[in-house]
């Protein structure tokens, strides 16, 4: 049973935008946030952006200025408008999201692929 699903993924060239969007299963235990991370190869998976339930944000240096974060914990949404992408914002972009029970659940994934 996928728990979380992502979608947006694809191929830009550099300066071009994408919308990633995440949706978990209603079966997951109330959440505290949802987040986006990214693993490029041979590289560390790293968080990208992070929204509470609450509505506050936060961003990975690499991606302030450029990305956005935006959704709804209690729907269990969550979407990342990216600008401006850079052939370094190639990669695996995860959803992740984040239960009062201290769950972490993650999306299969979708690849971003940013080149000319």
């Amino acid at each position: 049973q996928v728990q979380l699903v992502e979608s947006g993924g694809g191929w830009v060239q550099p300066g071009g935008s994408l919308k990633l969007s995440c949706a978990a299963s209603t079966k997951i235990f109330r959440l505290n946030a949802m987040a986006w991370y990214r693993q490029a190869p041979g590289k560390q998976r790293e968080l990208v952006a992070l929204i509470t339930h609450n509505g506050a944000t936060t961003y990975a240096d690499s991606v302030k200025g450029r990305f956005t974060i935006s959704g709804d914990t209690t729907r269990k949404m969550v979407n990342l408008q990216m600008n401006s992408l850079k052939p370094e914002d190639t990669a695996v972009y995860y959803c992740n999201a984040r239960s009062f029970l201290s769950e972490f659940h993650w999306g299969q994934g979708t690849q971003v692929t940013v080149s000319s």
